[in-house]
């Protein structure tokens, strides 16, 4: 096999964002970023792809990886049994009655996070249908709606450290790039303390609250009243916007909190118990604990109990199979991604990658890493549409030139979250935005070129808390 420490380390990564860029796909430029490398290790047709095959059987089968995918392939499959078994429409049918000014239906938004932060995808078939049926109370432009419920989706859930659907892909990035670079530490532990540093999010936030409570448009309308008629005039209308609240369902909102509950009060547990056996002592048990193990285990033990609770409600098992399976599906596409992330790193680590950019880092000032590395990340994950993908590029090269500056390790790891979670909420490629528009009822390219204005204003402060955080650490 031949090795490499020389600018061929890069070239994997120098073919794979062009083509993510070109392709609006980020799972054809990392393979093909992948295959490159390979060739580079092994210049022969069959050399080169069965180096390629070994890297993704290297990685699919640490025992690690293999854990997060089960996460990921269960969790979501106990998501789609929640959406057979009404537990989503019943939520939205309560809610939707219930509520009765925009002031309640905001705070909703806000407080529902606390059951329904999982992943992205599950706030918005939650608090989306409500508002579109609450639309006319709420008087807010069907934009301004949008924003406000993406502010509480991905920008807060990346900041949650259990149960949910990013947890485990976030620490697995984190732990690829630390071993590569040989260095000594806890992934989880890195996540954990990388959380603070990412800005974006809570400038997002921000900007959220201000929106929903201290700005008062001076329309209600959007620049397409047509459109605004057709989802206003009929409060029905949100039976339609998505299978999970379809009038075909049942009306039970305790399918929803139940199963939400129980997955988070158990990953608790069971991460205390896992490090009380360890260290002893309430706070040391949180800090010793492997909170992977414990999120799988109380997330299998959830499937399991909901299975039991749906059939004790004469849901059918072959419904019940279906839906999971069908909902474990729906993440088959992160999970393939993740299967290339694992095997574009190893290659691009026996290339040198490391060494590479510990030779020639040098020249760029540690004071300008940070917010480069932001800005950069924010660029691609704009226009792949993917903070997954962008965090997958990016945080080996993040990683590396932490350690060959001497930068703070959680900075950059949150710098790195922050630009791909600009992305996942301003691109008009990313499922957030293409989810809500479809939801309310909006032009994809109207509501992007909408929130694009906040969100280059939230990367511009972004960039400059990283200038200035980087002189304190």
């Amino acid at each position: 096999m031949i090795v490499q420490t020389d600018w061929f380390s890069i070239l994997p990564f120098l073919i794979a964002i062009p083509i993510a860029i070109k392709t609006k796909q980020v799972l054809p430029g990392l393979f093909a970023g992948l295959l490159a490398g390979s060739f580079l290790l092994q210049p022969t047709l069959a050399g080169g792809l069965e180096t390629l095959i070994r890297f993704l059987v290297k990685g699919l089968i640490d025992e690690n990886n293999i854990k997060i995918i089960l996460f990921l392939y269960a969790f979501s499959g106990l998501v789609g049994m929640i959406k057979i078994s009404g537990g989503i429409r019943g939520f939205v049918e309560e809610a939707s009655v219930r509520i009765q000014n925009k002031r309640q239906a905001l705070l909703l938004t806000y407080l529902s996070t606390v059951g329904t932060f999982s992943a992205p995808s599950f706030r918005f078939v939650t608090i989306a249908p409500i508002m579109r049926a609450l639309l006319k109370k709420v008087k807010m432009s069907t934009q301004e709606l949008g924003f406000v419920i993406e502010t509480t989706a991905t920008p807060i859930i990346v900041l949650i450290p259990i149960a949910t659907a990013f947890v485990g892909y976030m620490t697995s990035i984190v732990d690829i790039a630390v071993s590569n670079e040989n260095i000594n530490a806890d992934p989880y532990d890195l996540f954990l303390r990388s959380i603070p540093f990412n800005f974006f999010s809570f400038v997002m936030i921000l900007l959220g609250i201000y929106l929903s409570f201290f700005h008062h448009s001076k329309s209600t309308q959007d620049s397409n009243p047509e459109k605004i008629g057709k989802s206003g005039d009929d409060e029905d209308d949100w039976h339609t916007c998505d299978p999970a609240v379809g009038r075909d369902l049942p009306e039970k909102p305790w399918n929803l909190l139940v199963p939400l509950a129980l997955v988070v009060v158990l990953t608790l547990i069971f991460t205390w118990w896992d490090g009380y056996k360890k260290a002893g002592g309430f706070a040391a048990a949180f800090i010793k604990a492997d909170v992977m193990d414990a999120m799988l285990i109380a997330l299998v033990f959830t499937v399991l109990f909901t299975f039991l609770f749906f059939r004790f409600q004469k849901t059918k098992t072959s419904d019940l199979l279906n839906s999971f399976v069908i909902g474990g599906n729906d993440l088959m596409s992160v999970i393939v991604l993740l299967a290339v992330v694992w095997g574009l790193s190893s290659v691009t680590e026996a290339l040198g990658f490391s060494a590479f950019v510990t030779r020639y880092s040098s020249w760029i000032p540690p004071s300008i890493v940070v917010p480069l590395l932001f800005l950069f990340g924010a660029a691609i994950s704009y226009f792949i549409g993917s903070a997954w993908g962008t965090w997958g590029i990016l945080m080996p090269l993040g990683i590396s030139m932490a350690a060959a500056s001497g930068i703070y390790l959680p900075l950059v790891i949150g710098a790195v979250f922050a630009s791909g979670t600009f992305g996942a909420f301003a691109s008009p490629l990313s499922d957030d935005t293409n989810t809500i528009a479809r939801i309310l009822n909006l032009s994809v390219i109207e509501y992007a070129r909408y929130k694009l204005k906040p969100a280059l204003i939230a990367a511009g402060i972004t960039a400059v808390l990283y200038a200035g955080t980087v002189f304190f650490f």
